[in-house]
C-alpha cells in the first residue's frame, strides 16, 4: 500500500493540465515491443505512434490506411495475450493522451480520455475534492499493478476486489469511439448500444476508445480486517463479510506445494466501511519497495517462509484504516524478473505469467483440490495467487462473467525457453481443463494458450465475435496478434 508522498510522486499529476495542440511523435520503423509482465510478446510493429489527441489518432489511423497498414493501440502494455501489439502494425501509444476533461460533483461523473491511467485519475480527483464533504472516488480498478490506462481497463472489460461488483462495465456510463473511416461515435446504453457491448471486453479490434465517461462511487474510510482461514470456509466467510456490510476483500493462498496448506489455507483481508469522522492514524504499517522484494525473492526460494512473512505483516495491519479509493494501488516493481535471475543465479531468463479462472462459489473447494493434484503431479511452480468474488455480468458480449463466479488468479513461473514456453502453455490448458467440469471458465486477456475446443466450452459465442468484428471493420484495420491468432483458429467458420 503506497502512502500519500509516494503517491503523489507516482501519480505524475502534471500531465493531467496541459492543453498543448494536437500533435503525434513516431519511433524508427521497425520497433520491438513488449508486454511490462510477462514479457512474452515480443512484437516487431512498423512503427509506435505516440498522440495527444483525438484528432492526432484520426490521422495515424488514416495515415496507416493509405499504406495499406493496420492499427494496434497499446496504453501501459500489461496485457499477456498479444491483444495490445500486432506485428508490422502501426502501434498508437495513447500514453500521453490523458487529461481529465470533465467532473459533475454533483452526479458522481468523471469524463477522461482514454490514455489516462488510474494514479492520474486518483490524484486529479483528490486534489480537485481537496477540502469538500462529501467525495467521490473510483469504484475499482485491476489489482497487482495501477499503471493501466481507462481504455484499456474497458478494453479487457478489468475487474477489482470488490465483493459485490460486476467487471467495469458496470462503472461506465458512456464512451465515445474513433473507428476504422476516422468517425467518432457515442456509445452507451442506448446510442450504438451494440458498438458498446462489444467495445468493452472487445480488446481494441473495432476502434479506438478516445474517451470515457466512468461512473463513480462515495469516497469512503474502510477498516481492514485480517484472518488466517481455510479455503473450505472462504465462500462462508465472503458471504458473512458481505451480510456484515464489507465492501472490498480477498484471499492469498499458500502457495508452497510441500505444505499441507498449499491452496487450502491463505491470508482472508476485508474491508469494511467506518464512520468517516475516524481519525486516519500517521505511521501505519506497509510493505516498502525493499518488503515486496524480498518476498519476491522468498516466493521463488522458500515459499514457506514468503506466506509466514506475508501473513504476520497482513496480521499486524488488521484495525487500520484506508479510503475506499487509495487503498486499492499497490507496489509493482517493474522488470523485477531481471534483479531476481541475476540474484537467483538462473541460467535462462524467467518471468511470471497471470491466468484467471472461474468456478461457481460453491465449486470453489473441489477446484483447488483438483488442483492441488495436478499441480503436485506436475511440478507446476505457482509463485502468487489470490482469490476473490465477481458479481454475474451479461451486458459485455464477450462476457467473463456469466455467473456469480469465484474468480482464482494464478502467477505462474515461466522459464523463456521453447520447453519452458510449452511447459507453462500445457499448465494453463489443464487448469481451463479442470475448470470446465465445475460449470468454470477462464479470462482471455492473459494468454492465447487455449484449444478451440477450450474457446468454444467457455465462450461459445467467440466465432460470432469474430464475425462481428469484420461487419464493424471490413478492411480489418485493427489488428492485433490476438486476433489473427483466433481469425486462423476459426478461419472455417468465418
Amino acid at each position: 500500500m503506497m502512502n500519500r508522498r509516494d503517491f503523489m510522486k507516482a501519480a505524475g499529476m502534471l500531465a493531467l493540465w496541459p492543453y498543448g495542440c494536437a500533435k503525434q511523435t513516431s519511433t524508427p520503423a521497425g520497433t520491438i515491443v513488449n508486454d511490462v509482465h510477462s514479457q512474452l510478446n515480443p512484437t516487431r510493429v512498423d512503427r509506435v505512434v505516440s498522440i495527444d489527441s483525438a484528432e492526432a489518432i484520426r490521422a495515424a489511423i488514416l495515415k496507416a490506411r493509405r499504406e495499406g497498414k493496420a492499427v494496434s493501440v497499446a496504453g501501459g502494455r500489461h496485457a499477456m495475450g498479444g491483444q495490445q501489439f500486432g506485428a508490422d502494425t502501426v502501434l498508437i501509444d495513447t500514453g500521453q493522451y490523458n487529461r481529465v476533461l470533465s467532473f459533475d460533483s454533483n452526479r458522481g461523473i468523471v469524463e477522461v480520455e482514454a490514455g489516462i491511467q488510474w494514479p492520474e485519475l486518483i490524484e486529479y480527483l483528490l486534489t480537485v475534492q481537496k477540502g469538500r464533504s462529501p467525495q467521490w472516488g473510483i469504484v475499482q480498478k485491476q489489482t497487482g499493478g495501477d499503471r493501466f490506462c481507462i481504455g484499456g481497463s474497458l478494453a479487457a472489460n478489468v475487474h477489482g476486489r470488490s465483493l459485490r461488483s460486476k467487471p467495469i462495465i458496470q462503472d461506465v456510463d458512456s464512451l465515445t469511439l474513433l473507428d476504422a473511416e476516422g468517425h467518432l461515435r457515442t456509445c452507451d446504453r442506448d446510442q450504438n448500444a451494440d458498438l458498446f457491448r462489444l467495445v468493452i471486453g472487445g480488446y481494441g479490434l473495432f476502434g479506438i476508445i478516445t474517451s470515457v465517461r466512468l461512473r463513480l462511487a462515495p469516497r469512503r474510510k474502510l477498516e481492514r480486517v485480517v484472518e488466517i482461514i481455510e479455503m473450505e470456509d472462504l465462500i462462508p466467510a465472503f458471504e458473512n463479510r458481505i451480510g456484515d456490510g464489507f465492501l472490498f476483500g480477498d484471499f492469498q493462498y499458500a502457495t508452497d506445494e510441500r505444505s499441507d496448506a498449499f491452496l487450502r489455507q491463505g491470508v482472508f483481508s476485508c474491508y469494511r466501511v467506518v464512520d468517516d469522522r475516524t481519525p486516519m492514524p500517521g505511521g501505519q504499517k506497509e510493505f516498502s519497495e525493499q518488503d515486496w522484494r524480498r518476498l519476491l525473492y522468498l516466493s521463488h526460494t522458500d515459499k514457506k517462509r514468503a506466506f509466514e512473512e506475508y501473513a504476520g505483516h497482513y496480521l499486524s495491519t488488521s484495525g487500520q484504516i484506508y479510503w475506499s479509493d487509495t487503498h486499492q494501488l499497490s507496489v509493482y516493481i517493474d522488470n523485477y524478473h531481471d534483479w531476481l535471475d541475476r540474484r537467483l543465479g538462473a541460467s535462462e531468463r524467467a518471468t511470471e505469467m497471470i491466468t484467471e479462472v472461474y468456478v461457481p462459489r460453491d465449486a470453489l473447494t473441489r477446484f483447488l483440490e483438483d488442483v492441488r493434484r495436478d499441480f503436485n503431479q506436475n511440478g507446476v511452480n505457482v509463485i502468487y495467487g489470490t482469490i476473490r468474488l465477481i458479481e454475474r455480468e451479461d451486458e459485455s458480449f464477450l462476457a467473463w462473467a456469466k455467473k456469480p463466479y469465484a474468480c482464482i488468479i494464478f502467477n505462474l513461473h515461466v522459464v523463456h525457453s521453447p520447453q519452458g514456453l510449452e511447459r507453462a502453455a500445457q499448465d494453463f490448458r489443464r487448469l481451463i481443463d479442470l475448470a470446465i467440469p465445475h460449470g468454470g471458465s477462464y479470462y482471455l486477456t492473459y494468454h492465447r494458450f487455449a484449444t478451440r475446443e477450450q474457446v468454444l466450452a467457455c465462450y461459445p459465442q467467440f466465432p460470432e465475435f469474430l464475425r462481428l468484428k469484420r461487419k464493424y471493420d471490413p478492411e480489418e484495420r485493427f489488428r492485433s496478434d490476438w486476433y489473427r491468432h483466433y481469425k486462423r483458429m476459426f478461419a472455417d467458420v468465418l
